[in-house]
């Protein structure tokens, strides 16, 4: 059984203002703080950060029909350098909270026979909890690739330096197969050399006699 809202909860708002009238309308603004794990791995709202609300509610037959943005501060990391970064979030959203009267949608939820319906969202006492509506305004608003700059270079594959710094960084770019010839011919000329050594010895020995 789901816990009853609470209207002292910042993402909880009260609807009686409005009223059930078709037609009616009332605008709001609130400045509330985040909730915890308001993003995803890579960017998200800071915990500590504060999210401002500007609500638009409008009643409509089925229910309120609740309009808003959200702004908020991001902090997070470039996928390319690993560089820390800092974005300003704007997140659109709408979304309908019926009447559980309404009609029978709700004892249908309640059944499970409409599959449908199950995402429908109600209010509750004339309360209605905008968390779950910001949580996926926010998320979906996120970029995928979040990065520092558009042209940020990222990090050189080979010993983890941040290209941005040093533009003209690179290595010697050595093929294995020439490497392994090297080789070859490394031991190859050691081999020759020992064999010499092993004739000037015995030419050595021979004058010697």
């Amino acid at each position: 059984m789901n816990a009853r809202l609470d209207h002292r909860d910042p993402l909880v708002f009260d609807t009686h203002e409005l009223g059930r009238r078709p037609g009616a309308m009332q605008r709001l603004s609130r400045s509330v703080d985040a909730p915890a794990n308001l993003g995803v791995e890579v960017i998200g709202v800071p915990d500590d950060a504060t999210v401002e609300l500007e609500l638009r509610l409008e009643s409509v037959m089925e229910g309120v029909l609740v309009t808003g943005t959200a702004r908020a501060p991001l902090t997070g990391e470039c996928v390319r350098c690993l560089e820390p970064l800092e974005r300003e979030l704007s997140a659109d959203f709408q979304e309908m909270f019926s009447y559980p009267d309404a009609d029978d949608r709700s004892r249908e939820a309640e059944s499970g026979d409409d599959a449908e319906d199950e995402d429908v969202l109600f209010l509750e006492d004339g309360l209605f909890d905008l968390e779950p509506v910001l949580r996926d305004a926010v998320v979906l608003s996120l970029p995928l690739q979040p990065v520092c700059r558009e042209d940020c270079p990222g990090l050189c594959p080979d010993c983890g330096a941040r290209l941005a710094d040093d533009p003209d960084h690179h290595h010697d770019a050595v093929d294995d197969r020439w490497a392994a010839l090297q080789g070859l011919a490394g031991s190859l000329k050691g081999g020759e050399k020992d064999d010499m050594s092993g004739a000037e010895a015995g030419v050595d020995e021979k004058q010697e006699k």
